[in-house]
């Protein structure tokens, strides 16, 4: 596939949306980045169980920081931010191939200061009843990334 998508997850808490989130990028050739600390052992068997037998396939690049991993970022590597306080809708961003997805954990999101920072790159995914806080982060990150290989072709 040419679209070379890396999905980031910021000190993700709950196994089995890594897990999930690992079959995701099995299934679409993109990477997957744990930026610890994680909320759970890697090899927590509630991640294995959610990635089943796909999880010894997988390309995870593990990093001990944000700021370590936007050290390893190429120069010109697209990064998009989610989080529930964008205004900016998903569907008004241009995804470029190889871009870097990048989510927050579970309970806490990016934080306001990463948000601040990347204001400009940063989208949310739309919701339409405000009683919803947020949608589960696997599945966040499958209408993301399936929205990006969509633009970017199959």
């Amino acid at each position: 596939m040419p679209h070379n998508l890396s999905i980031v997850l910021v000190k993700p808490e709950i196994p089995t949306n890594t897990g999930s989130i690992g079959r995701l990028c099995l299934a679409t050739n993109s990477t997957l980045h744990l930026i610890e600390p994680l909320g759970f052992d890697i090899s927590d068997s509630r991640v294995k169980r959610a990635g089943l037998d796909y999880w010894k396939h997988l390309q995870v690049i593990r990093h001990k920081s944000f700021e370590v991993f936007l050290n390893f970022l190429p120069t010109d590597a697209s990064t998009v931010l989610f989080s529930t306080k964008s205004k900016n809708s998903l569907y008004t961003k241009k995804f470029e191939k190889g871009s870097y997805l990048i989510f927050g954990c579970e309970t806490k999101g990016l934080g306001k200061e990463l948000i601040d920072k990347f204001s400009k790159d940063t989208f949310s995914i739309p919701q339409y009843d405000d009683r919803v806080r947020s949608l589960n982060l696997a599945n966040a990150a499958s209408i993301v990334v399936y929205e990006a290989i969509r633009q970017l072709g199959y």
